[in-house]
């Protein structure tokens, strides 16, 4: 049925083409020939085309713009009849003898046009005149072409100032006069198309009639063109005449559309100065216009206008703008009851970037706009439209994008009760906008007040606010806003140390209370920020551990405690390990040995009773090694009492080759540099012995189980150890044990049952070249301490061992 339509429509499209252009060969004949007559008779027909009801608004305006081609030839041909000396009155008065009604009006606008154009009767009573003849066609779209086609032939023709056909004092608001009762007419035509036809058809007629919208807007765009239309004549005559034809036509494509056009054609100084009057319009409006669209467009058109020069804002806050369109956003929101949130939201955050803009010191304004719309909500919960919620999300944005500050959005005080209105997902969300702009800002928050009133507004990333978290939630996405959050506690900082403790303090107590899920992430940077204040107390000249001082080392490390011991009930044993590590050595900082003491206790527990995994045993013993052999501020029985717990640990665990490094490693915790208290070469001398008992064992496991020797990389490994202690002056390690080594690695290679490993051939013959690069530099590197006969002699027999290697 629809294709048999539109079949039709082009069957009668072409028959009117074709009848157009037979008549206006006919008539270019006559006008050739000067036939005055023939040329309105062949016109008459050819105009009486458009006389057809069969075709769509698209179909009628491809016809009609054939005849509105012939037409401007024809308007050349009457002005060349002026010219030659025929009357355009009696012209005028000819053409009104046609036979039908729409060709006599088109020819009437065509010679009325020359009519004005020389200027026999004044400009004003012409357009008048057509005007008013116009009414002769009632039917909506012929009657929309020919007012359209009167508005095009007259706009260069209006009695404007400045124009050649100015008349009198009032000549512009005859002007006015004819584009406006030209509009009304085309307007009440266009309203009118809604009506005509059956019911079932009108989707398909609100299609057509928005086809048609352009027809009616270029009156207003006329109206806007007029020079002679200043701010009075606006104010008083053109806006309220509009507005009336707007407000009583009770149709909802016609309202937005034309409060659009109003909006988009008349100038942003216009509209600032009649606010009220455009405005008070708004809630007169039907309930169905899409008012937060015109509104919203309105106050981004006046943004740019207050952007473009900064000798405008004083208009703004004379006519007092904001309060104006606070005042009008109210009184729509009440008129359309039903309105959808999306709607109130888009307006307030319209109002918002308004306010932004054009009063950005007034945090009065703003904080006014959010109470606003929080009361305008309140009662209603959660928002469920997604389109709203990412409104809000834009409305809570805005501040941030402006004053690139989150601290001066925390001075808003409605700010996180309008975050109360959205949903877990989206909470999340505006907290990590929240996040990315404080990191791209650089902002450092400095007092714990404001890292409390933050977290509020962030807690949808700190707290589970619909109820555990569950196997749903996304974990990379759970990692990156966790990750976020690590990234925005290192930007709490404060010169005053009684402050930056508050914040520590704050931050404890919103990470705590955040679930398990969350702590391995947020722990760590608390630590290492508490860390940095016992640092700093400690760098400070004067005593910084005074009873006196409300914040002391000693009582940051009481807080560390209590947050590393929130991490066992994740659990995360590994990463608390590292952290009373940490703390461990930051007491030893401040020499607090009873503290270090204590939190290297809380390792040595969590190692004996949490960490099972054998790969985790290793890497946690070598941390505690590697930390205690950091340490000066333990005395004799404390130290003895750790350091033999930490060797005990590295001889029990599973592998061998990991027992083997573990207890070489321990050697170290016997020979500190720059402390003589801690040089024990005979306990160092001892490790090296056991280590090198655990790689034979190893050996003969390996010979056992897979009938070879295994790797010699063990015995390099302490071989270079051996090499490093006797450089260091450790007289309990000899030339002959030196040599011993180098012997049985040289004989180990060379075996046929070892397994042949390039990285171990590659690292012994590293450790030869160390060997020669020594003989060559005279032992200048780490032997400045031995006596010369010492030193000779591990020449001679490194020389030896070196040269039986080749």
């Amino acid at each position: 049925m629809i294709s048999d339509g539109v079949e039709d429509e082009e069957k009668w499209l072409a028959a009117g083409i074709a009848g157009l252009q037979q008549n206006a060969f006919y008539m270019h004949r006559a006008l050739d020939s000067n036939n005055l007559r023939d040329a309105l008779k062949y016109s008459a027909q050819m105009l009486s085309e458009l006389r057809t009801s069969k075709l769509s608004p698209h179909k009628y305006y491809e016809l009609y713009m054939r005849a509105f081609d012939e037409l401007r030839k024809l308007e050349m041909f009457f002005k060349e009849e002026a010219r030659r000396g025929c009357s355009i009155i009696d012209l005028y008065e000819l053409v009104q003898h046609a036979g039908n009604i729409l060709p006599r009006l088109y020819l009437l606008c065509t010679v009325g046009s020359v009519y004005i154009k020389s200027k026999e009767a004044p400009a004003k009573d012409v357009l008048k005149d057509l005007v008013e003849m116009s009414r002769g066609i009632q039917n909506p779209v012929r009657g929309l072409f020919l007012r359209s086609y009167l508005s095009q032939v007259s706009r260069d023709k209006l009695p404007d100032i400045g124009s050649e056909y100015e008349g009198d004092a009032d000549t512009v608001k005859d002007a006015v006069e004819f584009v406006l009762q030209n509009f009304t007419e085309m307007n009440k035509l266009w309203v009118r198309m809604q009506h005509q036809g059956p019911a079932r058809e009108k989707e398909k007629r609100e299609k057509e009639r928005s086809e048609l919208r352009d027809l009616v807007g270029k009156n207003l765009h006329v109206l806007s063109q007029i020079e002679g239309v200043d701010l009075d004549l606006y104010k008083d005559t053109v806006l309220p005449r509009v507005l009336e034809q707007v407000v009583n036509c009770k149709d909802e494509l016609a309202q937005f559309y034309l409060m659009d056009c109003i909006i988009q054609v008349f100038p942003d100084e216009y509209h600032l100065q009649t606010l009220d009057v455009l405005l008070g319009a708004c809630p007169q409006l039907q309930p169905s216009v899409d008012i937060k669209t015109v509104l919203s467009q309105l106050m981004e058109r006046l943004s740019n206008y207050a952007a473009s020069s900064t000798e405008v804002l004083p208009e703004f806050l004379q006519v007092e703008a904001f309060s104006k369109l606070s005042n009008a956003i109210g009184k729509v929101i009440e008129a359309q009851v039903d309105m959808p949130i999306i709607g109130v939201v888009t307006l307030y955050s319209s109002l918002l970037k308004f306010t932004l803009h054009v009063h950005p010191d007034r945090l009065d304004y703003a904080d006014q706009v959010l109470g606003s719309f929080v009361k305008k909500l309140s009662g209603k919960g959660k928002i469920q439209d997604s389109r709203a919620t990412k409104q809000v999300v834009a409305l809570l944005s805005a501040p941030l994008e402006k004053y690139n500050d989150i601290v001066t959005a925390l001075k808003l005080t409605n700010y996180p009760r309008v975050l109360e209105f959205l949903d877990s997902g989206t909470n999340k969300v505006m907290a990590t906008v929240i996040i990315q702009s404080i990191m791209k800002n650089t902002t450092h928050v400095l007092t714990a007040e404001k890292v409390e009133a933050l977290f509020e507004l962030i807690k949808g990333l700190i707290e589970d606010l619909d109820g555990p978290l569950n196997d749903e939630v996304d974990e990379e996405d759970f990692k990156e806003e966790q990750n976020s959050v690590a990234r925005l506690i290192q930007m709490f900082s404060n010169d005053d140390s009684e402050e930056m403790f508050k914040i520590i303090c704050t931050v404890k107590k919103h990470i705590l209370n955040g679930g398990p899920k969350r702590l391995p992430f947020t722990v760590p940077p608390l630590v290492f920020s508490s860390l940095k204040l016992v640092r700093k107390l400690q760098a400070r000249e004067e005593n910084p551990f005074g009873d006196d001082a409300s914040t002391t080392p000693k009582k940051i490390f009481q807080l560390l405690t209590q947050t590393i011991e929130a991490l066992l009930n994740v659990p995360a044993p590994e990463l608390a390990l590292r952290l009373y590590l940490q703390c461990a050595e930051a007491a030893n900082d401040c020499d607090l040995e009873p503290v270090a003491y204590e939190f290297f206790t809380q390792a040595y527990i969590l190692y004996e009773e949490e960490i099972s995994d054998s790969k985790a045993q290793v890497t946690a013993i070598h941390l505690i090694i590697g930390t205690l052999q950091r340490m000066h501020v333990f005395g004799v029985e404390n130290r003895d009492t750790l350091t033999h717990k930490a060797t005990g640990y590295s001889a029990k665990l599973l592998k061998k080759a990991d027992q083997c490094r573990a207890v070489y490693a321990c050697s170290h915790l016997f020979w500190v540099d720059d402390h003589e208290s801690m040089k024990d070469g005979e306990r160092v001398l001892i490790c090296l012995k056991r280590a090198l008992r655990i790689a034979n064992a190893a050996q003969q496991m390996s010979s056992a189980t897979r009938g070879s020797t295994g790797s010699v990389a063990l015995f390099v490994e302490i071989l270079n150890k051996y090499l490093y202690f006797f450089e260091k002056g450790n007289p309990q390690i000899t030339v002959a044990s030196v040599q011993s080594l180098i012997e049985l690695v040289t004989t180990e290679l060379q075996s046929d049952s070892a397994s042949a490993e390039p990285s171990v051939d590659a690292f012994f013959a590293s450790t030869q070249r160390y060997i020669q690069f020594q003989k060559q530099k005279g032992g200048a590197v780490g032997v400045k301490d031995m006596s010369p006969s010492r030193l000779d002699l591990l020449r001679r027999t490194l020389v030896i061992n070196v040269e039986s290697c080749r």
